[in-house]
């Protein structure tokens, strides 16, 4: 060892003479997580209200099943499908409105 850091050593040993080694670098790594507990509680809260309110089981179709996002004239379109014709879509001033519009259009049945 070199005497600069043998003068560190011993420095330290002394301080530590007595006491728990392990208790002492488990206290120094000891990590507080609560901060991150509460930003994955806010996270789950957030995906929760995705959830639909049929019965709560369903989440909102938007959200799985992805519909894509076009401009059509001076609405946006949200379509699953190839077409207008064989899919669903939803249109709204915003992407957002698209995609409830999609979610509502979803639940509906076929007309004869």
């Amino acid at each position: 060892m070199s005497d600069t850091y043998q003068a560190i050593y011993d420095a330290v040993r002394s301080r530590l003479h007595g006491c728990d080694v392990g208790q002492a670098i488990r206290d120094a790594a000891h990590l507080d997580a609560s901060y991150a507990i509460e930003g994955i509680r806010q996270d789950f809260a957030a995906a929760a209200g995705e959830i639909s309110a049929a019965g709560g089981e369903m989440r909102r179709p938007s959200v799985l099943y992805r519909p894509a996002l076009s401009i059509d004239g001076d609405h946006w379109c949200a379509l699953y499908g190839e077409n207008l014709q064989d899919g669903v879509a939803g249109f709204g001033k915003s992407p957002a409105a698209a995609m409830t519009d999609f979610d509502v259009n979803w639940h509906k049945a076929l007309h004869a």
